[in-house]
């Protein structure tokens, strides 16, 4: 009787093991599956940056995938905007490495990261408030635009051709986010949120691989909210890879595929929104801090 026992013993263990395996062969595949379809664009390796004696980000490593919305989250004060700073040259990080398709970017100026790839947004708006709201796309365009300075100094046929073909996809790019009857208008003179909307689409219109978005949502009331999910749904869906920092946390939950919660500069938590909500020490660091409750 024993033996016919430790028998079946032996066989549940050996079956248990079995389904393990094939759960972990078949977890490996969709890995790789996923792998294939979303692969890493824009990646930082134990990015650290300091300001004297203080370490705002403390060796932060993300990644971000192809064709998806990654965020990045946390208390105020957790460098969020300081690690966007360091990816996007308006700081060189103290240490570790920023990749764009494996091409290191750390060093590199702003207008150089912005030609190999990377736009953004800012958390206090940053157009050109007296230039038309075309104009301000016009010159998200710039990085594209093939003309120099002598086909600019003598006004060249392919200079004005390339003008005319320039003024035409960033009007195009106003009527994607519903702001072409205000193409002539004064940047400064849209209201809050729809200045919101322009620094958006003038970061689109130099045809980024990533773009970053730096509180997208501030200062939006609930109806503008709605439709900037809607947007960012879109972009997304036309084949641009989102990295944005937001605090409305209903909307970061909606929207994202992937989350990275910084807490005190450092890493504290990856997941898919289901696991972020679900974290114990996310929870914890947010009952603690400034922010909404997740």
């Amino acid at each position: 009787m024993a033996d016919i026992v430790k028998d079946e013993i032996l066989a549940q263990e050996e079956t248990d093991k079995a389904i393990a395996k094939e759960a972990e062969l078949q977890a490996a595949g969709g890995k790789a599956e996923d792998d294939k379809a979303h692969p890493v664009v824009l990646e930082t390796r134990g990015v650290t940056i300091q300001f004297g004696g203080l370490t705002a980000v403390d060796h932060a490593s993300i990644k971000v995938r192809k064709g998806l919305i990654t965020a990045l989250i946390g208390p105020n004060g957790a460098g969020k905007t300081t690690l966007f700073n360091a990816v996007s040259g308006v700081y060189i990080p103290t240490s570790g490495e920023v990749l764009l398709n494996g091409e290191h970017l750390e060093g590199k100026r702003g207008f150089q990261i912005n030609e190999a790839g990377i736009s953004r947004t800012y958390q206090v708006i940053n157009l050109f408030r007296s230039m038309t709201v075309l104009e301000n796309v016009m010159v998200g365009m710039h990085t594209r635009l093939k003309s120099n300075f002598w086909s600019d100094l003598f006004n060249s046929k392919k200079k004005r051709e390339e003008d005319a073909e320039a003024r035409e996809k960033a009007f195009e790019w106003l009527k994607f986010v519903g702001l072409d009857e205000y193409a002539n208008s004064p940047a400064g003179s849209l209201s809050y949120g729809k200045q919101r909307l322009l620094e958006i689409v003038r970061g689109l219109a130099s045809d980024p691989q990533v773009i970053l978005l730096d509180e997208p949502a501030a200062g939006m009331n609930s109806t503008e909210k709605l439709e900037l999910d809607a947007l960012l749904k879109q972009i997304l869906n036309m084949g641009y890879t989102i990295l944005i920092v937001e605090h409305d946390m209903k909307l970061i939950m909606n929207i994202s595929d992937y989350i990275y919660v910084l807490y005190h500069g450092a890493l504290l938590a990856e997941g898919t929104p289901e696991e972020i909500q679900a974290n114990p020490d996310v929870i914890a660091a947010y009952l603690g801090g400034e922010d909404d409750v997740i």
